[in-house]
């Protein structure tokens, strides 16, 4: 799991399967004034289309959003996760959109979602440790947002206040098949025994308590690695 940021596409780049469950489509490329992340059609690339390029970077992007689908309807202690089987990725309920900068809005689920499917590709794919693919998943979502010509540094002070406001947060109402992983790896004793014991309830739901997501506060550091999702 971890930290991400950009897109601007208006709401009907989305479509809902019901509830609160919304499967990403076919999003934008960049519009070249701000580099942000804009509704518009694909077109052929110019030049070699193996060399670092923004733009092929943003349509790998778009390809990760329509291959997954993603709910918002759940708490999820590190901000973002995914399912075990990789093919839904979880976004807390509680976590703003996006933010405003120099006028122009940043929504954040496109480049959580990158980063979440990165990691949990490397975990199952390779069986590597949650730290090492978390690293590499967010170097990719650090490179995306940079490329959206967005502030890494921007983008970071938003998550840390996120990050505060979810400490403050007693209830848990999480997915049944949230992959633990990263609080197993993590050895965040605390947390992960409120989740079992919440998801082992037929409702999913765990009791109010001042100590849900204590474990949280822990994750407010600097320097761009302050979610561990």
């Amino acid at each position: 799991m971890g930290l991400a940021f950009g897109r601007l596409p208006p709401p009907g780049n989305w479509t809902r399967d019901g509830g609160d469950t919304v499967r990403a489509v076919s999003s934008p490329m960049h519009a070249k004034s701000s580099r942000l992340h804009i509704a518009t059609k694909h077109r052929k690339l110019r030049g070699e289309d193996w060399v670092i390029s923004e733009m092929m970077l943003d349509r790998a992007i778009d390809a990760i959003n329509r291959r997954i689908v993603l709910v918002r309807r759940y708490d999820v202690p590190y901000l973002a996760g995914y399912s075990l089987d990789g093919k839904t990725i979880y976004i807390d309920k509680d976590l703003p959109t996006g933010f405003t900068t120099r006028g122009q809005r940043v929504k954040t689920d496109r480049y959580l979602i990158l980063h979440e499917a990165v990691e949990k590709s490397i975990l199952l794919h390779f069986g590597m440790k949650y730290q090492h693919a978390h690293q590499i998943a967010l170097r990719a979502e650090q490179a995306a947002v940079r490329a959206d010509g967005v502030s890494w540094a921007e983008y970071d002070a938003f998550m840390q206040d996120c990050i505060k406001e979810a400490a403050e947060d007693h209830s848990m109402i999480l997915p049944h098949d949230l992959d633990l992983t990263p609080y197993i790896d993590e050895h965040d004793d605390e947390i992960l025994t409120r989740m079992r014991a919440c998801m082992a309830k037929p409702t999913g739901k765990a009791s109010s308590s001042s100590s849900t997501r204590k474990s949280s506060r822990k994750l407010a550091v600097a320097g761009g690695a302050s979610r561990k999702s």
